[in-house]
């Protein structure tokens, strides 16, 4: 499965500000899209993956900060996933998943022994996964609670109090007007803004005669969030613009 670019607000992140990264296994398609999406929606880099050994090859590339695992999976027993994850990862955060509804099962202790941080009985609500996973990675410091309000889309983060605007890391600086319509494309990612929208929005004026406005702060947007990167900002003839993440070739 390809990795889920974060987007949206996030509370959470790495200490160095980028967004942290969860690997999810499960073998079960749509849990594994559900949970993956909603990861994904809290501003957080997530990769999945349904078999043990192909979460274990992931786990070395991706380096995860977190992962939720599936104790059940079709090629290897979840906790001798979780034991190889450990020795070769010592930090990365376990979460387990186990279908079992008996909180005190021996499958729950063989779990926490083993060296998982924590464990979720299925069937359970995704907010309660999201949250168990957040305050594991306070706990550990592995990730800093941010009071700011940032905005992110793949690797763009847009911290909407200090209006400081970085992508992978790197600062971007903008004018104001240029902040306020990444703004505005950000808070409406994935979704096309006619140009009445960005001039309504943006200059909260009708330009009338100057309708290439928007246009061209487009363009100088994209010079400076794109330059040298994958393109995010695209236009769709007709209808207007919108932001995506990245596609990396």
């Amino acid at each position: 499965m390809s990795t889920i670019s974060p987007q949206g607000h996030t509370d959470i992140v790495r200490p160095d500000g980028t967004p942290v990264r969860v690997l999810v296994v499960d073998d079960d398609p749509r849990m594994l899209e559900l949970l993956t999406t909603a990861l994904g929606y809290e501003g957080w880099t997530v990769r999945g993956a349904q078999e043990g050994r192909g979460a274990i090859k992931a786990a070395r590339e991706f380096r995860p900060d977190a992962v939720v695992l599936d104790v059940m999976l079709p090629d290897m027993d979840g906790l001798d996933v979780l034991a190889q994850l450990r020795s070769e990862l010592s930090e990365v955060l376990i979460l387990l998943l186990s279908s079992t509804s008996q909180e005190d099962s021996e499958e729950r202790f063989a779990g926490l022994t083993a060296g998982s941080d924590d464990y979720i009985t299925k069937p359970f609500s995704l907010e309660k996964v999201v949250a168990r996973l957040g305050e594991l990675m306070r706990q550990a410091g592995v990730a800093d609670s941010r009071h700011d309000s940032v905005l992110v889309v793949g690797d763009l983060a847009l911290n909407e109090d200090s209006q400081v605007v970085t992508r992978g890391g790197d600062r971007i600086h903008l004018t104001s007007t240029e902040f306020e319509l990444l703004r505005f494309l950000m808070r409406h990612a994935e979704e096309v803004l006619s140009e009445a929208q960005i001039l309504d929005e943006v200059w909260a004026y009708d330009f009338g005669s100057q309708a290439n406005l928007a246009k061209r702060y487009i363009s100088y947007l994209k010079c400076k969030i794109e330059a040298g990167r994958e393109p995010m900002i695209h236009t769709r003839d007709g209808d207007g613009f919108l932001i995506t993440p990245a596609v990396r070739s």
